[in-house]
């Protein structure tokens, strides 16, 4: 079984390797454009994101969290709190906690829809259960469908430490749509 520090290693690395890989071409963080995206699956998009052909949203880079895993109905995001974002208490303002959930719950949605389908966040329910501070090096926001519908769809996730200790957990609602819906 793999120990907390042992998680705390495989996290760093992986983190580093997104630094790196961001610092080494700029272009890896942007919008895709539509032609980029056309034809691709929520799912192709996100392995397109992971294998670096499409670039991770600027969101990433300004509050320091990025996509690391993805598969049908399970996104994974990792972020590093830091004092750039605590609030005047001195701890990571909920916020970014609410960012990273949304991003992964309703990624978790997108990884469902086919080609020509999108979403948009309808509801967002976060609950922060401890405080968060940059003690706590790295953590993981895992979002997984509930239901996928037609026109609507719900999502959980937790997010948590190395150490499997729990932060905050949320839920969505997700209303899917035809993408593209016009000019961008």
């Amino acid at each position: 079984m793999e120990t907390a520090a042992q998680r705390l290693a495989a996290w760093e690395k992986t983190h580093q390797e997104w630094t790196e890989r961001i610092r080494r071409d700029p272009t890896k963080v942007g919008v895709p454009t539509l032609e980029q995206i056309a034809g691709r699956s929520g799912l192709e998009i996100f392995t397109g994101m992971l294998q670096g052909e499409l670039p991770a949203p600027p969101i990433s880079e300004t509050l320091d969290f990025f996509l690391v895993e993805a598969e049908r109905g399970r996104v994974v995001f990792q972020g590093r709190p830091s004092g750039r974002i605590y609030n005047p208490l001195g701890t990571v303002h909920g916020g970014w906690f609410a960012t990273l959930l949304d991003s992964a719950v309703a990624c978790a949605v997108q990884s469902c829809l086919p080609a020509g389908k999108s979403y948009t966040t309808l509801e967002l329910k976060v609950n922060i259960v401890r405080a968060l501070t940059t003690k706590v090096p790295l953590v993981r926001a895992e979002g997984k469908v509930v239901h996928l519908g037609g026109q609507v769809a719900t999502a959980d996730g937790k997010l948590v430490g190395p150490d499997n200790r729990l932060y905050a957990h949320a839920s969505t609602t997700c209303l899917i749509f035809d993408f593209p819906p016009g000019p961008r």
